[in-house]
């Protein structure tokens, strides 16, 4: 391993989408080596949708077409190997030797899965090389190299978890998600006014937050921080501010009950009516026969409630044709209700404290938001509510438990 300790700085699409925004990144860079430290750099494509590298404007490039999924990976992955190739060859203007890498040149294995793949391993040997001959690797992200040998990309939000995995894989003292606001937020700002940045989050509620509906960091990559026990922090290219760290949940408790709002739109919930049993595990057997399904026709289901005559789940909107298909083809009777949203409270906090869902109830009842149905863990409380509500549901939870109000520090 290189003498001086590592940081993996990985840098959004607003970052790199400009050169006024890269020579932000040149800053951070020289800083950090400036420090001692050895930068390993992963980089998004450039902008967003309409940016002539955006991932999105890529593949409108094709819509329309006849699809293949080989080649739909190929094409939205060239944005993240233009801009590293462009970040490599800005920061060697800048008098730093740097070079480029794709995810298979940085040594990123996964599973295969076009368009959602897994990271499955990393060989960091070529970036440990490159580090000891001074060089700062610029990688690709978003992206790596199937079994076969195929380029695959992560899924949306992907290099995230490529600056994540590289960090476990480096034994990197920490990785720094650069994007273009102050860190990770109370709530989506643009559903609560009163969202503040957080100083400190557990891993565990970063990875909720994530998984419930929050774009600040991508899902894997929160639960790779999770698993690991990387040292993670979230901060703004441009802004001097301290953002956020992501906290080991076995060195720090939250002062507060609750930390943070959550909330995901275009949900719909579907109600199946079960066939009538010939005894008693008749019904849970149709049940099975649904989860299986489901889970063969890639469709992922949340708040599932079982009852012995039917089962109601929520999916994602984008999922319905798939769903109603499925059901269709197992000749059950169902019902769909769309336009959804589930709002959800996070927090270590209230795990085992109780109360917590009355207050729930009681806040959103006196903000006239109507709850279709709930759903619980120990570190979160979810609730399905009409798409309508969701500005109402989140600034109502967000005041009720005081959510922003006094941030707090690792200590």
């Amino acid at each position: 391993m290189p003498g001086r300790p590592i940081i993996v700085m990985k840098f959004g699409g607003t970052s790199v989408a400009t050169p006024e925004s890269r020579s932000a990144i040149v800053r951070r860079v020289t800083e950090a080596l400036e420090v001692g430290t050895a930068p390993v750099v992963v980089v998004s494509a450039m902008g967003r949708r309409g940016a002539p590298y955006a991932t999105d404007t890529l593949l409108a490039l094709v819509d329309g077409l006849p699809s293949d999924e080989r080649e739909s990976d190929l094409l939205g992955a060239t944005g993240e190997t233009i801009a590293a190739v462009t970040v490599a060859h800005e920061l060697r203007a800048s008098g730093i030797d740097a070079s480029a890498f794709t995810g298979a040149e940085a040594g990123i294995g996964t599973d295969g899965m076009y368009g959602a793949a897994t990271i499955t391993d990393v060989y960091p040997q070529p970036l440990l090389s490159a580090i000891d001959a001074g060089i700062v690797p610029v990688v690709a992200g978003f992206q790596g190299m199937a079994p076969d040998g195929t380029l695959t990309t992560l899924g949306r939000g992907g290099s995230d978890t490529t600056a994540c995995a590289l960090g476990v894989a480096l034994h990197a003292e920490a990785v720094d998600i650069y994007t273009d606001v102050d860190g990770v937020m109370s709530a989506d700002p643009r559903a609560c006014d009163s969202a503040a940045v957080l100083r400190v989050i557990r891993a565990d509620e970063l990875f909720q937050m994530a998984r419930h509906g929050s774009r600040v960091v991508h899902t894997p990559a929160a639960e790779l921080a999770l698993g690991s026990g990387l040292a993670l922090r979230v901060r703004n290219t441009f802004s001097d501010t301290p953002g956020t760290l992501v906290a080991d949940i076995a060195a720090y408790q939250p002062k507060a009950m609750a930390t943070a709002v959550s909330h995901a739109s275009a949900i719909a919930r579907i109600r199946v009516t079960l066939p009538a049993p010939e005894g008693s595990s008749g019904h849970m057997a149709a049940q099975a026969r649904v989860y299986r399904a489901m889970a063969d026709a890639g469709v992922s289901l949340d708040m599932f409630t079982p009852a012995d005559e039917s089962l109601v789940f929520t999916i994602a909107e984008s999922d319905l044709a798939e769903t109603r298909a499925v059901l269709a083809g197992l000749s059950m009777t169902f019902e769909v209700l769309e336009g959804l949203a589930k709002i959800t409270l996070v927090g270590a906090g209230m795990h085992g404290v109780p109360g917590v869902m009355a207050r729930v109830a009681t806040c959103l009842a006196e903000a006239g938001v109507n709850v279709l149905q709930t759903a619980d863990s120990h570190t979160t409380i979810s609730v399905l509510v009409e798409g309508g509500f969701v500005r109402t549901g989140v600034q109502a939870l967000h005041s009720a438990f005081a959510l922003g109000e006094a941030p707090e520090s690792a200590s």
